[in-house]
């Protein structure tokens, strides 16, 4: 192991007087849906918002005084942004963080706001990584790379000690996973302490490119991503992680986008915790793998909170769409008095509460005296959903299948 135990317990010591032990929380919506004893190590709640900090302060307290005083850079679009920020202004250190044009202006403020120098460059973080590597060679400045480096790691590998402290018989433990600092960094502690304990790691379908580099016995970069999960959309894993994950984790597997949605909903719904899509990905395995093995009791990491209001309240949508709770309709109606009224005493009557109504008289394929109606409902699952079809359908205002 490059990670080793007495590495970790100088990560533990170094990080004792400024990190949070945070809190593991249990889930009973999980746990009777899943069979087993479900807990959440809720990193969400960590200073900045996330796991990042414990791997970024690591890094940047071992600099000799000479490095310290070129000052820090590094390259993100959010976590690690504010994870070096924090640390390197803890320090006392100056720092500089590349981020994507794209970047969200929370995460942006956020940054600023914990002492760093943003500077925007790049449609997407590749290209923001390339002017903080140009920066680091033009000035001297150290770079503090997000998941590819052994202190980053070893900062990691905390959580993983703290998991077996605060729960003795965890069984299985899911942590998601990117560039691959966060579960190389538990899947070594918990090993170390409890080589029984199955370690799986979990990434966003739409960008996950963990499955092909263990195929191929080597990081391997993908063509393209697509995920809600921006914490977690890293084309191509670290070589430092890589070595651990691929010795130590029994397992990886992928979730959809509607799982990460979902998740992310039951959190804040039954547990009251706002978590990030690339947060919620452990959950969401949970949720979508019934056949998933899980070994005694179970913990799901939650790495981080930090998201958008504003991608809150369409993943929230998403996710109500998903779990069969918002349902949208468009039919035709009679263009007469009391034709509205008929199709919501109608769903009145099925126990739909509507959310939106459009009345549209020149929407495409009407006939000559009808009206198109688009009727958004709040509704109580998939099977309330084929309830209303088909009473819709019963009322003659959509077609039979």
């Amino acid at each position: 192991m490059v990670i080793t135990e007495e590495r970790i317990e100088q990560a533990l010591r170094t990080l004792a007087p400024v990190m949070r032990r945070t809190p593991m929380v249990a889930s009973r919506a999980l746990s009777d849906s899943c069979g087993h004893d479900v807990w959440l190590k809720c990193e969400n709640l960590q200073r900045t918002g996330s796991f990042k900090p414990r791997g970024a302060y690591l890094r940047i307290a071992g600099l000799s005084d000479e490095q310290r005083a070129r000052g820090v850079v590094a390259a993100s679009a959010g976590n690690h942004a504010q994870g070096v920020a924090w640390s390197a202004t803890t320090l006392g250190i100056a720092s500089r963080v590349y981020m994507p044009i794209g970047a969200s202006l929370p995460k942006i403020a956020a940054t600023r706001a914990y002492g760093a120098e943003v500077v925007l460059e790049g449609e997407y973080i590749d290209e923001s990584l390339t002017a903080a590597h140009v920066y680091a060679e033009e000035t001297g400045a150290e770079l503090i790379h997000p998941f590819d480096h052994e202190d980053i790691v070893t900062g990691q590998a905390t959580v993983g000690v703290e998991i077996c402290d605060q729960m003795p018989a965890v069984g299985t433990v899911l942590v998601p996973l990117g560039g691959g600092g966060l579960l190389a960094g538990v899947a070594t502690a918990i090993k170390l302490r409890r080589p029984e304990v199955r370690v799986i790691g979990v990434q966003a379908a739409e960008a996950a490119a963990w499955p092909a580099s263990l195929d191929a016995g080597a990081p391997v970069k993908l063509a393209t991503m697509n995920t809600m999960a921006d914490g977690i959309a890293v084309a191509m894993p670290g070589a430092v992680p890589f070595a651990q994950v691929s010795e130590l984790v029994d397992e990886v597997v992928t979730v959809s986008e509607d799982a990460i949605s979902r998740a992310l909903l039951l959190l804040l719904e039954r547990a009251k915790l706002i978590v990030e899509p690339a947060g919620a990905t452990a959950v969401a395995a949970l949720m979508e793998h019934t056949d998933l093995r899980l070994d005694g009791q179970v913990c799901a990491v939650l790495s981080g909170g930090n998201v958008d209001p504003l991608l809150l309240t369409h993943i929230t949508t998403h996710g109500l769409q998903a779990a069969g709770r918002y349902l949208t309709v468009s039919v035709n109606v009679p263009d007469r008095p009391g034709g509205l009224s008929a199709l919501l005493e109608l769903l009145r009557d099925q126990g739909a509460s509507v959310v939106d109504v459009i009345h549209s008289r020149v929407a495409g394929e009407l006939r000559l005296g009808e009206v198109q109606v688009t009727v958004s409902l709040e509704t109580r699952g998939p099977e309330h959903q084929v309830a209303l079809r088909r009473a819709l359908v019963d009322a003659g205002y959509l077609a039979g299948e």
